[in-house]
């Protein structure tokens, strides 16, 4: 990095996709991971940051990766997230990272047995569905983060 970088502002994301969550969680988690990681602050006003990350989300995609045989429904997902990325000098506009097609995975599952079924009647009715997509996107998130963070101190 650059020696008068010391403050880096985190905009929140630009989003080309349904999922509005990714927006926040991901500056959020991409904060946290600068300032337990790093000696680089981060403020909110771009305008007092020696260093901008802007980032948008480009492309969502879920798709089934587990099918449950007794009830034929989808009770696992996979995501995938695709990112654009840079970080630019602010007093100069130059870009010192760029990942322009950043693409991230992250797998959850859907369903968990009803405990109080039947274990011998396998139909839909003995399995409750739970929405496990808000986690499986925090988790992703922090993944992202990790692995942005360390791709931008690697790079120097």
């Amino acid at each position: 990095m650059p020696k008068d970088v010391h403050t880096i502002a985190i905009p929140p994301f630009t989003n080309a996709t349904v999922k509005y969550k990714l927006t926040d969680l991901l500056p959020e988690a991409i904060s946290r991971e600068f300032i337990t990681r790093t000696r680089y602050k981060t403020v909110d006003d771009p305008t007092q940051a020696d260093a901008v990350l802007n980032g948008a989300v480009v492309r969502y995609v879920a798709y089934p990766t587990l099918i449950n045989q007794a009830t034929g429904r989808t009770s696992g997902l996979q995501i995938v997230v695709v990112l654009s990325v840079n970080l630019t000098e602010r007093s100069t506009g130059k870009v010192i990272f760029a990942r322009p097609n950043y693409e991230a995975h992250e797998r959850y599952e859907l369903a968990t047995p009803n405990p109080a079924a039947s274990s011998s009647s396998q139909n839909a009715a003995n399995y409750q569905y739970f929405d496990e997509s808000g986690a499986g996107i925090q988790r992703l998130s922090k993944d992202v983060a990790r692995d942005l963070v360390t791709s931008i101190l690697e790079n120097f």
